[in-house]
């Protein structure tokens, strides 16, 4: 292994206190950008690839070494502490660097060197043996936001399909209520506002903490504020964002739909409704029948829905010529509208009601309610934000939603909901391996929350071979204990990993990934707007390989590689090839698809089949749903299960910090002196006085499912009867392990998501 240029504790927090003012400070950024005049390095290109902004990176090389790492591009601003010590994953002192095989129990870390010809060998065998005793459903791959980049898990996929359809997980661990929300209502997931944030006059930051998960683009926020924006958080506890805004509204985990639908209500009441907004932009007048259906003039014809024409009093096409829909009917007991319907479901929803449930304060709602219908140019933050990760975060995001086109806050500068959204909003990209020739079949996949549960119970298929990548499924996934049965269940694991994880520990073959700075590939992605390349600036550490090549490898081996295996420069254009864009301009530097700000829905244009906003999903109905926004009470919470409640009377939630993504970064050594080395857990003065627990206590939080040790902080910034977690600590790191082992593996009804902040929890000294 090269050796790494030494560099101390305080050049590293002061090249970190740079970054962060910088992106914070445009005027900063091009500062540091024009004074690096360094001649005698060679720069390459890439960008922080897992779950994050995607910010890009420039390496820095000497002599065949990279010697620092930083930006050339501030279209973003600057990278943070993580994006620095990327260094520090390149030359980790536990890096994989060669194919090694378990000798060990699995999960004891001890493996013996073998060659690549005898890993591959070994896998392919594997595969071949699986296949034979279950078919190709019995392969289960996984994969996730640890290499967001548009080779790396394609690969995978790609893969799967040539065995002939395979075994994978449905859902996502963070955000698939936004899924299942957004696509029948918009028409299209990832779309983000940010590029307007500066021009909103009132922003909602809903569940989520921007100052750390959007920390590239907090200037907007500050520059919001410059121009006289108000900025509230709704969040049971006082994050970061929060000590920054206007206003804090701590809110009960899993009541946010209860709190969307008092608002709704008291816009309505007030005569607060864009009525032209919604006659032009949306389906809320379409008609529903008495059946709960909506109704058609041609059921041959999906996008064929029927309102009543306000000129002529009569049933018509809703997109017929000079057709202008009713928004309520009345005193008709055929059919209501899809607004009446919306407004049904608010109307139990008083503000009182709304306190009752939230904790939210009546005087609050109505506030709420004003201020965003009132602001001219009004702006929901939900990017990942924690209330989705509930039973039923759908009706949440569906309630953020139903605001934005009640107000006609969305498609015009400065309003809209703040998702996570990269170029692929923008611009369609392509696969980057062909399909193979034959359509691979339908296999049944494993809901994400259930992971380990269905492995076990061999649900919907009996799993002979599991194969991992870019994720940390040993800690990171809900009720990891049951993960971790599951994991020493299946006959053969297989990981690619580049560093030793808790997960590498369980492999029976583990196999030495490239990371950062290692490999060719392309991002387009949706985090970041711009599209970027990601070139090789070194050698890979040992005999690390891309897992595209590792991919490549086990092809021939199985008989499909002359199809599967494609040239790295050849992904990447097939990859850019619909958008337009070309290899030859993302050489030169990141490319943004558009120009000008991004405006989703510009003008009220949305996605769907008829360009209207949907209020009434009908993919919710197909699952015996109501196909409209309602409150439902979470099943693992005080008031959903008393009996539970009296055992472990606190409910958690979980919580992103900067020195990490997910499990990302968790032993990079420059991150540890920087920040704390052991996970904590928040709690409210009342709480931990009941508990005798003080600041700074190492406690314990248990359940059935688990226990946490971990480090009480102790104040009242968070609501009582509310532990908040650290997302994202490793298994047995510095004697603790992940809170993962105490989440709630529900699956979230609606987006087949996760319920990690549905769950119940108690607390003691340890």
């Amino acid at each position: 292994m090269k050796k790494l240029p030494k560099i101390n504790r305080r050049d590293f927090l002061t090249l970190f206190g740079l970054t962060s003012a910088a992106a914070g400070c445009p005027a900063m950024a091009s500062a540091m950008q024009a004074s690096d005049p360094d001649k005698q390095y060679k720069t390459f290109q890439a960008t922080c690839s897992m779950e994050c902004l995607h910010c890009n990176l420039r390496a820095y090389v000497k002599d065949g070494v990279i010697e620092k790492i930083g930006n050339a591009n501030a279209f973003d601003g600057k990278p943070c502490a993580r994006g620095l010590s990327r260094i520090k994953w390149v030359y980790a002192k536990d890096r994989i660097l060669y194919p090694m095989k378990r000798v060990g129990e699995r999960g004891e870390a001890k493996f013996e060197r073998i060659s690549w010809n005898e890993a591959l060998d070994t896998i392919a065998a594997k595969i071949k043996e699986a296949i034979q005793k279950g078919g190709s459903e019995s392969l289960l791959f996984t994969s996730a936001s640890g290499n967001m980049d548009s080779l790396f898990n394609p690969s995978q996929v790609a893969f799967g399909n040539y065995l002939g359809g395979t075994t994978r997980t449905a859902g996502s661990l963070c955000c698939s209520a936004v899924t299942a929300t957004m696509m029948p209502m918009v028409g299209k997931r990832y779309v983000d506002t940010r590029d307007t944030i500066d021009q909103a006059k009132y922003i909602i930051c809903w569940g989520n903490n921007p100052l750390v998960t959007m920390q590239a683009y907090w200037h907007y926020y500050l520059k919001a504020k410059e121009n006289g924006a108000k900025i509230v958080v709704i969040d049971p506890r006082k994050n970061e964002t929060a000590y920054r805004a206007d206003k804090w509204v701590p809110i009960i985990p899993g009541t946010d739909s209860a709190l969307a639908l008092g608002m709704i209500r008291w816009i309505g009441e007030n005569n607060l409704l864009d009525t032209k907004f919604l006659q032009e932009h949306t389906g809320a007048g379409y008609l529903v029948g008495k059946d709960g259906k909506l109704l058609r003039e041609d059921l041959k014809d999906p996008n064929s829905y029927l309102v009543l024409d306000s000129k002529t009093n009569k049933l018509a096409r809703h997109d017929a010529p000079g057709v202008v829909p009713q928004l309520q009917v009345k005193d008709n007991p055929e059919y209501k509208t899809v607004l009446t319907m919306v407004l049904e479901q608010a109307e139990p929803w008083t503000p009182e009601a709304v306190e009752k449930t939230t904790s939210v304060p009546a005087a609050t709602v109505k506030e709420l309610a004003h201020d965003y219908a009132t602001s001219k140019a009004s702006m929901i933050v939900n990017n990942m934000g924690s209330f989705q990760r509930t039973e039923f975060g759908s009706q949440a995001v569906g309630g953020q939603y139903y605001l934005a086109f009640l107000t006609g806050n969305i498609g015009k500068a400065g309003t809209g909901i703040c998702d996570a959204g990269g170029a692929q909003q923008m611009a369609k990209f392509g696969a980057p391996i062909p399909a193979p020739l034959e359509k691979p079949k339908k296999v049944a996949p494993i809901p994400t929350a259930k992971l380990g549960e269905y492995v076990l119970a061999g649900k919907p298929n009996k799993i002979n071979f599991w194969y991992t990548q870019t994720c940390g499924i040993v800690g990171q996934w809900p009720n990891a204990n049951k993960v971790i049965e599951a994991v020493k269940s299946v006959p053969f694991f297989v990981v690619a990993e580049s560093i030793m994880t808790p997960t590498a520990t369980y492999a029976d073959i583990l196999l030495p990934a490239t990371t950062v700075f290692e490999y060719d590939s392309v991002m387009a992605g949706t985090r970041n707007h711009y599209v970027q390349l990601i070139e090789k600036a070194v050698e890979p550490q040992g005999e690390a390989k891309p897992d595209y090549v590792i991919f490549g490898e086990l092809a021939k081996r199985l008989g499909f590689g002359d199809r599967y295996i494609v040239p790295v420069e050849q992904m990447i254009r097939n990859v850019l090839k619909p958008s337009g864009i070309t290899y030859e301009e993302i050489k030169k530097g990141p490319v943004c698809p558009v120009k000008g700000p991004w405006i989703p829905f510009k003008d009220g244009k949305f996605y769907t089949p008829t360009g209207k906003a949907h209020l009434f999903c009908e993919p919710w109905a197909a699952k015996g749903f109501l196909p409209v926004v309602t409150y439902r009470q979470v099943k693992e919470s005080p008031v959903g299960n008393p009996e539970l409640a009296k055992k472990y009377p606190l409910m958690a939630i979980q919580r992103k910090v900067i020195r990490n993504i997910h499990t990302s970064f968790q032993n990079n050594e420059w991150l540890d002196e920087l920040f704390a080395k052991e996970p904590t857990v928040q709690m409210h003065t009342k709480d931990a006085q009941a508990r005798g627990i003080k600041q700074g206590d190492k406690v314990v939080v248990y359940n059935d499912r688990g226990q946490h040790p971990t480090v009480a902080i102790v104040n009242d910034d968070i609501l009582p009867g509310v532990l908040c977690l650290e997302n994202g600590w490793w298994m047995g790191q510095n004697g603790f392990n992940s809170s993962s082992v105490l989440t709630n593996d529900t699956v979230e009804v609606l987006g087949t998501g996760t319920s990690i902040c549905s769950t119940l929890v108690d607390v003691k000294k340890a």
